[in-house]
């Protein structure tokens, strides 16, 4: 695993002028599978680097950028998260740029998904149809023009959780969605599961994980755990 510096690709794609990013790479002979991990709204953080550990554990070769690089989670949050819901902005030339580095790595295959939380699983779900081979958007915020934004998009293996209050009916009209575009995927709701279920602790400021709780934000271990085999048996499926 390290630290890697993707800002000449960011600047090449229209993102952002500083871009750094966090790549693990598989145990044993390469090439790989890629995949561009992106974290959720708390930013790169250690619960998100283990996401790409855990990514990295299952054979791809997982990078995940920071989209914060350029001045943290308090400077960057919300033009990023305008980006996400607008469909343009620099995050998207920063997405870009970590597809780019994994496409022109001789440790690459040249098979690259996508997997996004929160946050993340709402760009995961806005660049499906940008290149890559599969998606796997977890509890991602749907685009405003759904079926538009999934048009042409790859194969997409989709988590939420069913007490996840803020993505009411997202997981149905999602798969509705899917169906109507031709869309190959797999997407289910996980009745105990709230939103970031997937993570292995509460993430986010000290200060702010009581108010987490009561929202419901907490680890899901079982469901965790099935989403994952879906999420590693879909990339295997797409990606080799």
């Amino acid at each position: 695993m390290s630290d890697i510096d993707l800002t000449d690709l960011a600047v090449r794609h229209n993102g952002s002028r500083t871009l750094q990013g966090y790549l693990v790479r598989p145990s044993g002979e390469g090439p790989w599978p890629g995949v561009v991990v992106v974290h959720e709204a708390f930013g790169l953080d250690d619960v998100m680097r283990r996401q790409a550990d855990r990514l990295a554990a299952a054979g791809f070769l997982a990078l995940a950028p920071d989209l914060f690089s350029s001045g943290g989670a308090r400077r960057c949050l919300v033009s990023t998260m305008k980006a996400m819901r607008s469909g343009s902005g620099r995050a998207y030339g920063d997405i870009e740029a970590a597809r780019q580095w994994l496409s022109e790595s001789a440790e690459c295959t040249g098979k690259i998904g996508v997997i996004g939380f929160c946050m993340g699983g709402g760009f995961a779900l806005m660049v499906a149809d940008t290149g890559f081979d599969a998606a796997a958007p977890n509890y991602g915020i749907l685009p405003r023009d759904l079926d538009a934004a999934v048009e042409g998009a790859c194969p997409v293996v989709a988590s939420y959780g069913g007490r996840d209050f803020s993505l009411k009916k997202a997981a149905a009209k999602l798969d509705v969605a899917l169906t109507k575009a031709g869309v190959v995927h797999d997407v289910r709701e996980y009745p105990t599961a709230g939103h970031a279920f997937l993570n292995d602790e509460l993430a986010g400021p000290k200060v702010v994980r009581p108010l987490l709780k009561v929202a419901g934000m907490v680890p899901d271990p079982d469901a965790a755990a099935d989403a994952w085999m879906r999420i590693d048996g879909f990339f295997r499926e797409h990606l080799r």
